[in-house]
């Protein structure tokens, strides 16, 4: 568990998110007050820029992010909260 409000994610952390993933937008919050804020949702981001924003703000991370036996889980869809608990019942 880490508070990314007063413990900011590293670099290796978000990279490895992103190997599971698959991809900074897949760890992006396009749901966050400042996405809208700053008029990124009217632009054509990268995944450079997913990298830059996740790292430069919290609020750009979506959250919960859960990390068990090589396997992530993004949000808190009832479907990715299903998923995650059948995978921590298995083991």
């Amino acid at each position: 568990m880490q508070d990314i409000k007063s413990n900011p994610i590293t670099v290796k952390q978000l990279e490895a998110m992103k190997a599971l993933a698959g991809s900074y937008e897949a760890l992006f919050n396009k749901r966050a007050k400042l996405y809208k804020e700053m008029g990124l949702k009217d632009q054509t981001l990268t995944e450079k820029d997913f990298k830059y924003y996740i790292l430069e703000h919290y609020t750009f991370l979506k959250r919960p992010v859960l990390l068990f036996d090589n396997q992530i889980f993004i949000g808190n869809s009832k479907k990715t909260i299903e998923s995650a608990k059948q995978a921590i019942n298995e083991k």
